[in-house]
């Protein structure tokens, strides 16, 4: 009888190991090289539950990551060649509040903080002024995008890496002047933030690719609830230091055991049309199948991405032509929408293809 007992439990456990080990193998093929492959995309009739179910773009997109994801597939991708790469301001995230975050946040930092507005530079204050006048008219003033670069660095000079990032992230806790219930850290669009989890969950490494500071993203990631690595966020750059560098070529200069490393003042280099194709050569070394933008300086990081590339790939371009639920300008989505079609990229109409953009308590003032 005790025998009986021992081999009816045995089965039970031979039955329930088998199981798990069922569930395991329809999740994850490890092959003996190590490599990881995802055998069952994880694509259903609830991916992308805040898009329309009659959004094109949707469809398209779920069936491309299906494609690419299945063991077989004439279209299979291998893991380590899912590169999605995506701007930040008016892709992931609100752009225009009145204008773009680094913007606001550079304004702030010179014009409105009082720990630093008496010790700002004039140039700081000048470049301060053709901000506000972008803000005001949606005019840009002539180099606005060079200035602001050098701004950013000037104003920012002799913080700590993390210092900045802290700053950025305290900033991005305040409220977004447009909207109600939201703050600028919560200001992603939540349609979007589905895609990355799409992709995330299909084996993609998701890049962010912007314009802003790549230190002002790391902040603005920081503080939202967003979740991306710092090591997969590129952006404009300035130089970083010794703390007792001073105008020394990094060249000729020893890092130490009692340096640390700070903002070092300098612009480098503003992260936007061809610039965006050399850092991802240079950053991620692999051509992305994936690229999401939604404006003419993204435009050479979806050609890059769907041209000369030896597996299947797509670019994706957000027309912003909401006006109740995003600052949304018309005129600006219908240029985005007939460049798509000109260009073979895949437009994604933020009015028509979304349920939402921040969420059904966020309303707009």
């Amino acid at each position: 009888m005790e025998k009986t007992k021992n081999n009816t439990a045995w089965k039970i456990l031979s039955v329930i190991l088998a199981i798990a080990l069922i569930t395991v193998s329809t999740l994850y093929i490890v092959h003996l090289n190590g490599e990881k492959t995802l055998a069952l995309p994880a694509v259903s009739d609830t991916s992308l539950s805040l898009w329309n179910d009659d959004a094109a773009a949707k469809t398209e997109l779920l069936e491309y990551v299906k494609a690419v994801t299945t063991e077989g597939s004439a279209d299979f991708i291998p893991v380590e060649a899912r590169i999605a790469v995506f701007d930040l301001d008016g892709t992931l995230a609100c752009e225009t509040d009145p204008c773009y975050f680094d913007h606001c946040i550079y304004y702030y930092r010179v014009m409105e903080d009082p720990n630093y507005k008496n010790q700002a530079s004039e140039f700081e204050k000048e470049v301060a002024a053709e901000v506000k006048q972008f803000m005001d008219t949606g005019v840009s003033a002539e180099n606005s995008m060079e200035h602001h670069g050098k701004g950013v660095a000037s104003a920012f000079e002799g913080m700590s890496p993390e210092e900045f990032i802290d700053y950025v992230a305290e900033y991005a806790k305040t409220p977004s002047p447009g909207y109600e219930n939201l703050t600028r850290a919560e200001a992603f669009y939540q349609p979007m933030v589905e895609v990355v989890d799409l992709l995330e969950d299909n084996g993609f490494t998701v890049y962010i690719v912007s314009g802003t500071d790549r230190y002002i993203v790391r902040g603005l990631i920081e503080a939202s609830s967003f979740d991306l690595p710092s090591n997969q966020i590129i952006g404009s750059d300035e130089s970083v230091v010794a703390d007792d560098q001073e105008d020394a070529d990094g060249l000729g200069v020893k890092f130490d055991d009692d340096d640390k490393l700070i903002m070092g003042g300098d612009f480098l280099i503003k992260n936007l049309d061809m610039n965006k194709v050399s850092v991802i050569q240079q950053e991620i070394g692999k051509q992305p199948v994936l690229s999401f933008g939604n404006s003419g300086t993204d435009s050479s990081m979806c050609e890059y991405t769907i041209n000369n590339n030896k597996y299947p790939a797509k670019a994706f371009m957000l027309c912003c032509d909401d006006t109740e639920r995003e600052n949304g300008n018309p005129e600006k989505a219908e240029k985005m929408a007939k460049s798509c079609e000109e260009n073979g990229w895949t437009a994604i109409s933020m009015k028509n293809d979304w349920k939402t953009i921040y969420g059904d308590n966020v309303t707009k003032k």
